[in-house]
């Protein structure tokens, strides 16, 4: 159980609260780069309580800005790019990708108003599909490679869902929380064929990106040996999961990134990795893309998808669930672990330290293999897939 004043520390996402300070440290991705096309370049987008456009210029290269032209405040997502930026429909003024103001068409050819005007721009990066955002102070960390984003042979495809109505820490809460799988998935997830009985021990161990979430299955709930399943919680905001592929054959890694947008609003990205002999899918090529809705309609969840399952349990505890009103347990350990590790890494960053996770040096950027278990589908320490020749 949180105070109140412990939940509004943990869970508000705006520029200046301390929250929202820890998170601008880190790259987030904000929108698929499928979803920019020829036809429209641009996209309105909102992260971190900022309303932002991302855009693909002429030349191909990313840009992020804030959505609101600073002059008459006219919405640049409605605006045309070339090769300098993107202008304002409503004007014409024409921005860089670092906010620099290039022209003011209506202003005399001699003026110099333009240079004093700097507008709300941000680092985009594009890596794996994805093209993640950077709202922290300068200078940027390094865009993690996470194997599932940069490993070369095999398939890779992004997957957008709903919105989900829910602030960032209830997703990420759920990630630590592996008892709720036998509960909440058990009809559909991949442990429903072969576990009977709920019979589970959890650790929940640090490490240089996060948490560790180890689970043993034991071994009169298999009818055999125990089983182990473990996946990294990439802090803030990063699931590490892997799950069987193809009615068994193969499996398929992935990435959940639950992006904040507000205190209320989460956006979750999957990033999906198949390893195949015959596939190739370097980290800087085009990547197939869909998106998922996990409702038919307000509050009716498509109760047959793990992720509209896990969704439902998200939102209905509230747009902000009220934890002074919880009661938790032995087996809320992980929860518990959780907001330690957020309120130690709040405090850092109030003292002008860097949280953990933060990386800076290439040599360690290369691929960060985050070396997943799941015995049940044939993940074994040490031996999990390693599609590891990927793109420098």
């Amino acid at each position: 159980m949180l105070t109140h004043e412990e939940n509004i520390l943990l869970t508000q996402v705006g520029r200046g609260t301390p929250c929202g300070e820890l998170l601008r440290r880190y790259w987030h991705p904000v929108a698929a780069a499928a979803e920019l096309t020829e036809e429209k370049p641009i996209r309105a987008v909102k992260i971190l309580g900022e309303e932002l456009v991302v855009y693909r210029d002429a030349k191909g290269s990313y840009g992020l800005v804030g959505e609101h032209c600073p002059h008459r405040l006219a919405s640049l997502a409605y605006g045309r790019v070339d090769e300098e930026g993107i202008r304002c429909p409503y004007h014409g003024w024409k921005f860089d990708g670092a906010g620099k103001c290039l022209e003011q068409p209506a202003e005399p050819a001699d003026s110099t108003f333009k240079d004093r005007i700097k507008h709300v721009a941000y680092p985009a990066q594009y890596l794996g599909g994805l093209i993640y955002a950077y709202l922290g102070p300068a200078p940027a960390p390094l865009l993690p490679r996470w194997d599932v984003l940069v490993w070369e042979h095999g398939k890779r495809w992004i997957v957008k869902e709903s919105v989900i109505d829910c602030n960032w820490l209830q997703p990420m809460e759920n990630s630590v929380d592996p008892s709720h799988l036998f509960w909440l998935h058990g009809d559909t997830a991949h442990l429903a064929p072969r576990v009977k009985t709920y019979a589970e021990k959890h650790e929940f161990i640090r490490f240089e990106y996060g948490i560790k979430k180890r689970r043993t299955t034991l071994p009169f709930a298999t009818g055999g040996k125990p089983e182990v399943d473990e996946h990294p919680l990439l802090f803030p905001s990063v699931l590490r999961h892997v799950a069987p592929f193809n009615e068994g054959k193969s499996v398929r890694h992935n990435l959940q990134i639950r992006v904040p947008i507000d205190d209320h609003h989460t956006q979750v990205f999957r990033a999906n990795f198949v390893p195949s002999e015959t596939e190739r899918s370097p980290a800087d090529a085009p990547v197939p893309f869909r998106f998922t809705p996990l409702k038919t309609a307000p509050r009716e969840y498509r109760m047959d998808m793990v992720s509209a399952q896990d969704s439902m349990a998200w939102e209905t505890q509230g747009h902000l669930t009220d934890r002074a009103t919880e009661h938790l347990g032995v087996g809320d350990e992980g929860v518990i672990e959780l907001r330690k590790l957020l309120k130690e890494q709040i405090e850092r960053v109030l003292q002008g330290l860097e949280p953990i996770g933060i990386i800076r040096d290439a040599a360690r950027n290369h691929v960060i293999d985050l070396h997943v278990i799941n015995e049940r589908i044939g993940l074994f320490a040490n031996e999990s897939p390693r599609p590891d020749r990927a793109a420098s």
